[in-house]
């Protein structure tokens, strides 16, 4: 595929964790990649990662909850790289505490983040995919979706990703748009060092602890999660559509 029609992927959270692993393996897969995070600076070690192995990437600040900046996002992306085909939704925030002290602003912060981000950078992004009759769209869940104690807002922001993607995939499937939900079990990321902190355990430790309870015995990596998201964005997918993949290490109910 030549530079003039290389596909153009836009990877949300794309700082660290699963992010930044997805942009990377997207990138080797021959992918032009817009990293999106908060903090554009941020995203300085992933694009030079990519760019150090050959490949195109853009660096990009927004905040995926705010509709002004997810168009000014996205506008950017077509001028530098070119219209984006391929969209993966990965960027997240943890608010966890029990119901009875979760704030409200707990609530709408996890809500805002995963699913009307979520849904931003779709509705921003579907019209490219539509016009270029070939579109990936992979949403974050998690395997928190089935229910985690102390995660009621980040719990019913990862299921309702679900119906978002299979909404999706019965909408665009017309346009030769496929929409699928990748969600991960335990990978070890900044976001679960955080967790480890805030029940008081050594990082190490609770992987694990969290290592016995998986039937390959062993916690996943970013990488695991982007090998996933590789498959779904790829050309030859596009019989697969609407799927939800948990990516644990084992089955899950």
């Amino acid at each position: 595929m030549s530079t003039t029609e290389q596909r153009v992927a836009v990877v949300t959270g794309g700082a660290r964790g699963i992010g930044a692993a997805t942009a990377v393996r997207l990138a080797a897969e021959g992918r032009a990649v817009a990293v999106i995070d908060l903090d554009e600076a941020a995203c300085k070690d992933t694009v030079e990662k990519i760019t150090a192995a050959g490949g195109r990437a853009v660096a990009v600040g927004a905040d995926v909850s705010d509709e002004a900046q997810v168009e000014a996002a996205v506008a950017r992306i077509v001028e530098e790289l070119g219209a984006p085909t391929i969209l993966v939704n990965n960027a997240g925030v943890l608010r966890d505490n029990l119901l009875f002290k979760m704030s409200a602003s707990d609530w709408d912060t996890v809500m805002n983040v995963h699913l009307r981000g979520s849904f931003l950078m779709t509705r921003a992004c579907q019209k490219h995919m539509v016009d270029a009759k070939f579109g990936r769209i992979v949403n974050l869940s998690s395997s928190s979706a089935l229910g985690n104690r102390g995660q009621a807002n980040y719990s019913a922001a990862k299921a309702g990703l679900q119906g978002f993607t299979k909404t999706l995939a019965i909408e665009l499937g017309k346009f030769g748009i496929t929409a699928n939900a990748v969600a991960p079990g335990f990978i070890a990321t900044e976001m679960t060092k955080a967790t480890a902190e805030r029940v008081g355990m050594g990082f190490d430790d609770f992987k694990a602890a969290a290592a016995t309870q998986i039937p390959v015995q062993r916690v996943g990596e970013p990488e695991d999660i982007a090998n996933a998201v590789a498959f779904f964005t790829g050309e030859a997918a596009g019989f697969v559509s609407g799927q939800v993949l948990y990516v644990a290490g084992g089955p899950l109910d």
